[in-house]
């Protein structure tokens, strides 16, 4: 059922942390196929993690972040006799990721003004210490999910 697309194949880890987290990471943040662009915008707001939290690896902190902000539950549309009903359904692992991702992304490019490393670097220490707008996304869609359990019983 699942697409499997040849990103997961051919996923290359990242050079510095060698982390495939990263490398997927850094595709998503690249734009017009400038991938050297995205990896120092990528490294950069990781440096300016370093220097926020010293004590902490900032390749961890990324991947704490990632985790919390990782949906385990959302809601999906399903017609059942011409209604249209909001199911709460697992999420597979790929999907957590690719929202998780997506979710942080789409956080620092609402944010206006700043470079893009530093933007990135404030919602990673956010979503690391479970606040900020992805993070609040992620809750927003279990909150969605819990309102409709109710529903649960159409899911397939």
């Amino acid at each position: 059922m699942g697409k499997i697309t040849a990103s997961s194949t051919s996923l290359k880890p990242d050079p510095k942390f060698k982390s495939l987290l990263a490398g997927k990471f850094i595709n998503c943040l690249m734009h017009n196929g400038k991938k050297s662009v995205a990896q120092q915008v990528f490294y950069d707001a990781l440096d300016a993690i370093k220097e926020k939290i010293p004590d902490k690896e900032p390749i961890e902190v990324f991947h704490g972040a990632v985790e919390n902000v990782k949906p385990y539950i959302e809601v999906r549309s399903r017609r059942v006799g011409g209604a249209a009903y909001q199911v709460p359904m697992q999420v597979n692992k790929n999907r957590q990721q690719s929202l998780a991702i997506r979710w942080i992304l789409g956080a620092c490019r609402e944010k206006k003004g700043r470079r893009m490393a530093l933007k990135l670097s404030e919602e990673l220490l956010a979503a690391y210490n479970r606040e900020g707008a992805a993070y609040t996304k992620r809750e927003n869609v279990h909150r969605m999910a819990d309102a409709n359990k109710a529903f649960a019983h159409f899911a397939w």
